[in-house]
């Protein structure tokens, strides 16, 4: 079960590098790589680590409708990712120009 969950996220990433690459989606041409992000968008008293934080940063500073593509992803869901629980990262990492309280399909940015 936790090689096919790692196998997910890899493909994941997978995914958002090619949008990267052809320009499609909502991430563009954003390079992102947010497997270091897994613990804390499933469990929300778990420790953000601060790579990930400077990757949530960053994206929200570019293109901040991606982070939100790959938060509701089907592959993001397989993975076990919670998308209640994802979209608080970026208060959890203290992001001070965070999108509060701009909608992310049915959640809103905290």
């Amino acid at each position: 079960m936790k090689n096919s969950r790692v196998l997910v996220v890899v493909a994941l990433v997978w995914v958002i590098a090619s949008w990267a690459v052809e320009g499609a989606g909502e991430c563009g041409r954003t390079p992102i790589g947010s497997v270091d992000s897994l613990a804390a968008s499933k469990t929300p008293r778990a420790k953000v680590p601060p790579s990930c934080c400077a990757k949530v940063t960053a994206l929200i500073r570019t293109n901040p409708r991606c982070l939100c593509a790959v938060m509701l992803s089907p592959l993001a869901a397989r993975a076990g990712i919670n998308p209640a629980i994802a979209i608080g990262i970026p208060k959890r990492c203290s992001i001070r120009n965070r999108p509060a309280g701009k909608r992310c399909g049915r959640y809103v940015v905290p």
